[in-house]
C-alpha cells in the first residue's frame, strides 16, 4: 500500500468570521467559511466544516464580521498629522505657499517626521489601513518608523526644484534616497518610489533624472497631476501643453507612474492615461475640501484605468479614514456621473485594496485574499445596531459603517490591532507627543 501522506503542520491562525470577502474574484461574499494563516501566508481558504478539522496555533471566532484584505491608501503625507487643523477653508496655493510651506521649513526636522509618522501609522492601523504610500521629508526616518510598526509602506523620495528639509538640492535627495532603496531593496514590506512633487514644481531636467533612474531601478514615480484647473491652464499659458501630455513627452509615463488627484481630464488625457496604463490616485475629500476639482472616477474606470484611492495628509483631510474615503468616494463616482450605478460598493471596496496594491506594484503580494498572498487582513465589526439589518455585508460596509468598526488588523499574519487595541503603539504617549507639537507650534 502507498504511504500516507503526510499530516500538515498546524496554522498559525485560523479565522471563521461571518463573511469573507477575497476582492477577487470581482464581487464574491463567502459565508460559512474560514481563513487560515501559516508563516504570514493564507494558506487556506475553505467551508467551515472542512476548517475545523485542522489544528491551529491560534482559533478566532468572528461572529458578526467581515474579514477583507487590509485597506490600502495610495497616496498621504504621513507627518503632516501634527499640521492637522492648522489651516483649514483655504484654497490649495493659499494654503500651500502662505501656510504649510513656511510651517514645513520652520518645523520640520527628523523628530517632527519621526513622530507625525508614527502618530499617522496608528491612525491608520486603527482605521484598517495596512499598506500606504508616504510623500514625504526624511524618507529614511518614515521608513524606519514604518519598519518598526510593522505596516507595508511605499517611502517615496522628494524631488522638487528648491530646497526642503532633509535635503539641500535634488541631487542631495536622490543620493540619500538610492542609499536608502539599496537599504530597502529586499525588505519584505517597504519599498520606495521616486517622488517629484507636481509638474509645476518640478522642471523638465529633474524629471528627466527621475525617469532614468525608475527605468534603470524598476521602482514606481509617485507625483500630483492635474490637481486644478488652475495647474492645468497655466501650464497652457507657460508651455502650451497640458501637465500629463508634457509627462508623456518626457517619458514618465508607464505602468509604474502612479498620478495623484486627476482632477483635470480631457479626452487626450483619458487617451494617454489608457496608453500608457497609468494608475491614478483618487482623493475625494481632500479634493473637496480645498475645491480642487472631481475627479471622473467612473468614467476612468470603463476605459480600463487603474483607480486606487488615497486619503492624502491630515493637514488637507483632516483624517485618514480610508472606509470613510472609499464612501465619499463611491458616492461622488455617482453624483459626476449623473448616475447611481456608478462605482458600486464591491467595486469601491476594490479601489481601496486591489486597486490600490496594483497602484504601488505590490499586487502580488497583498490586496486580495488568494492562497498563497500575504496575510494582510482587516476584520470589520457589522453587528452595531446602526449596521442593521445586512441585507449585502459590503453595501453594509461602504455605506453604514466607518473606521470604527475595525475590531482586528493583521499584516502578514502578524497582529497590528487586537480587538481595537493597537499592538505596537502606545495610544497615550503619542497623543501626548501629538499635543505638544500642537502647542510649540500654535505658540510661534
Amino acid at each position: 500500500m502507498p504511504a500516507s501522506a503526510a499530516p500538515l503542520p498546524p496554522l498559525d491562525l485560523l479565522l471563521f468570521p461571518e463573511w469573507i470577502v477575497p476582492v477577487e474574484p470581482a464581487g464574491v461574499v463567502l459565508r460559512e467559511h474560514a481563513l487560515g494563516v501559516r508563516e504570514g501566508r493564507i494558506v487556506l481558504i475553505a467551508p467551515r466544516q472542512q476548517a475545523r478539522t485542522l489544528q491551529a496555533a491560534q482559533v478566532l471566532e468572528l461572529p458578526g464580521m467581515l474579514l477583507a484584505p487590509g485597506l490600502v491608501n495610495a497616496h498621504g503625507h504621513a507627518a503632516m498629522s501634527l499640521f492637522r487643523g492648522l489651516a483649514d477653508d483655504l484654497p490649495l496655493m493659499s494654503w500651500l505657499h502662505e501656510h504649510i510651506w513656511p510651517a514645513e521649513a520652520k518645523w520640520v526636522s527628523e523628530e517632527f517626521v519621526r513622530d507625525g509618522t508614527e502618530l499617522a501609522i496608528a491612525e491608520q492601523v486603527l482605521g484598517g489601513i495596512t499598506a500606504f504610500s508616504d510623500m514625504y521629508f526624511f524618507p529614511e526616518v518614515a521608513s524606519a518608523v514604518a519598519h518598526a510598526a510593522g505596516v507595508r509602506a511605499q517611502i517615496t523620495v522628494p524631488v522638487i526644484n528648491f530646497p526642503v528639509p532633509g535635503a539641500h538640492n535634488t541631487d542631495e535627495a536622490l543620493r540619500h534616497g538610492l542609499e536608502l532603496l539599496a537599504d530597502l531593496r529586499h525588505h519584505p514590506r517597504l519599498q520606495v518610489a521616486f517622488g517629484p512633487h507636481a509638474p509645476y514644481t518640478v522642471d523638465d531636467a529633474r524629471l528627466e533624472r527621475v525617469r532614468v533612474l525608475a527605468e534603470q531601478l524598476d521602482v514606481g514615480i509617485h507625483m500630483h497631476v492635474h490637481e486644478t484647473a488652475v495647474e492645468v491652464r497655466q501650464a497652457l499659458e507657460q508651455h502650451g501643453e497640458r501637465p500629463l501630455a508634457r509627462l508623456a513627452r518626457l517619458g514618465l509615463l508607464g505602468p509604474r507612474f502612479q498620478a495623484i488627484h486627476m482632477t483635470q481630464i480631457d479626452e487626450a488625457d483619458l487617451a494617454l492615461l489608457v496608453q500608457h496604463n497609468v494608475s491614478v490616485v483618487h482623493c475625494p475629500e481632500s479634493n473637496l475640501k480645498l475645491a480642487s476639482g472631481f475627479c471622473p472616477v467612473e468614467r476612468l474606470w470603463q476605459a480600463g484605468v487603474n483607480v486606487a484611492i488615497g486619503t492624502d495628509g491630515a493637514a488637507s483631510n483632516n483624517d485618514l479614514d480610508l472606509l470613510s474615503e472609499t464612501r465619499t468616494a463611491a458616492l461622488l463616482a455617482k453624483a459626476v456621473a449623473g448616475s447611481a450605478t456608478a462605482l458600486d460598493a464591491h467595486r469601491a471596496l476594490r479601489m481601496a485594496t486591489l486597486n490600490g496594491a496594483r497602484a504601488l506594484g505590490i499586487d502580488t503580494d497583498c490586496g486580495s485574499l488568494q492562497v498563497g498572498k500575504s496575510a494582510d487582513l482587516v476584520a470589520f465589526d457589522l453587528s452595531g445596531l446602526t449596521q442593521q439589518p445586512v441585507y449585502d455585508p459590503v453595501s453594509q460596509l461602504i455605506y453604514a459603517s466607518n473606521r470604527s468598526c475595525v475590531r482586528h488588523v493583521w499584516v502578514a499574519g502578524k497582529p497590528l490591532l487586537d480587538n481595537g487595541q493597537l499592538t505596537r503603539h502606545d495610544s497615550a504617549a503619542l497623543s501626548a507627543r501629538a499635543r505638544a507639537w500642537g502647542q510649540r507650534i500654535a505658540r510661534a
